[in-house]
């Protein structure tokens, strides 16, 4: 699915015209100012500011941070580096078509940005589906040997080679074409997929992004979580009244990180289907260019939706898990904890205790330790 579908971004009656006059020869210029566009594109820039500072704080939280750097926060990375491509190229791109009455990024960046778009669209809808697998994996099979990080990190680099590859076809197929403008036999340049002739290729091109991108990942993902709380509810019939406080605890982060990913791949179905959806109706429509102001406002909402995906993964974390919270707040507020001092006046008998105390939590640490790399797995919540 390309971003750059056509469509009239500036309807006639939303344009200002003013005049300026010139001091040397008099001459009027006109320049025109079109304030729903510069609204819109500062709507863009908002979501690209946010979305920047949230997904470099969430890669920045798992890379540093040793003990959160679990399977799911590995492929949750992966997600956080795309949705950031995404942000940093593509969106300011899309932005610009509301502020210009043409293309301006030529012939390169006509075929460069469709395949970035879709690459990172790929990665998020592949990545939630190897993050589902991985859930059922936890949850269902947990005595399975646990996959280490060398294995995750080649699944992440394996999903961006897959994306890459499905969207090569944007890279052939993209470029500048001419369309016309039925009810004023008016033509423009834009970046589109395919040319106006021909209806065969676009019903197919969007028709195969549909299912590939959304439709299949969706249904898969379905069936995973169909499995997984088939084995929550039975797990939760089976557990004998004096089950140990461990095990409980166990059961409840592996519920807690499995509703974090239904999350995400909700956000991600909401958000996205919306600009699925505009784009199978131009595709089969795809001889006449509408310019009604209600396909033009579905456009826009559908297209700052789908933007808005990329932004909101590290804040949906970031209320679901206390412990993603703690440590984004340091990350974003750059905070750390003040070393502890000895005072040098204490008694022998209070170093005593203290490094008795001392003891007694680092054994209850290892403790707990020893019980957390059982589920290390499970991820941040």
């Amino acid at each position: 699915m390309s971003l750059e579908d056509s469509f009239i971004l500036n309807p006639e009656n939303m344009i200002f015209n003013v005049s300026q006059v010139s001091s040397i020869n008099t001459e009027v210029q006109t320049h025109y100012i079109w304030l729903p566009g510069i609204a819109i594109a500062t709507v863009y820039g908002l979501l690209i500011i946010i979305g920047f500072i949230g997904n470099v704080t969430l890669m920045r939280t798992f890379i540093t941070v040793k003990s959160m750097r679990t399977v799911p926060n590995l492929f949750m990375s992966s997600l956080a580096l795309g949705d950031l491509l995404l942000l940093v190229t593509c969106a300011p791109v899309d932005a610009s078509r509301y502020l210009a009455d043409k293309w301006l990024f030529g012939r390169v960046g006509c075929k460069l940005i469709p395949f970035i778009q879709l690459t990172s669209v790929g990665v998020s809808v592949f990545t939630l589906t190897a993050l589902s697998a991985d859930r059922y994996k936890a949850i269902v099979k947990p005595m399975d040997i646990q996959t280490s990080t060398a294995k995750i990190c080649f699944r992440a680099a394996a999903i961006w080679l897959f994306s890459m590859t499905l969207a090569v076809p944007e890279v052939v197929f993209s470029d500048l074409h001419t369309f016309n403008i039925g009810q004023t036999n008016d033509t423009f340049v834009t970046c589109a997929p395919y040319p106006h002739a021909g209806e065969l290729h676009p019903k197919i091109h969007s028709m195969a992004f549909f299912l590939i991108f959304y439709i299949i990942p969706l249904l898969i993902i379905s069936v995973y979580y169909c499995f997984i709380a088939r084995s929550l509810i039975q797990s939760a019939s089976d557990m004998p009244v004096e089950a140990h406080l461990h095990i409980k605890k166990q059961i409840e982060s592996r519920k807690r990180l499995a509703k974090t990913v239904l999350v995400f791949v909700g956000l991600f179905a909401v958000c996205w289907l919306p600009s699925h959806v505009i784009y199978l109706y131009r595709s089969y429509h795809y001889g006449q260019v509408d310019t009604s102001l209600g396909h033009f406002i579905a456009s826009v909402c559908a297209r700052i939706l789908a933007f808005t995906n990329s932004c909101v993964n590290p804040f949906a974390l970031y209320l679901l898990s206390n412990s993603f919270q703690k440590q984004f707040n340091k990350q974003l507020h750059c905070r750390r904890h003040p070393p502890i001092n000895c005072n040098a006046q204490s008694t022998g008998r209070s170093n005593t205790r203290l490094t008795s105390v001392k003891s007694n939590n680092q054994s209850l640490a290892n403790f707990s330790l020893v019980n957390e790399a059982h589920v290390s797995q499970e991820g941040c919540v």
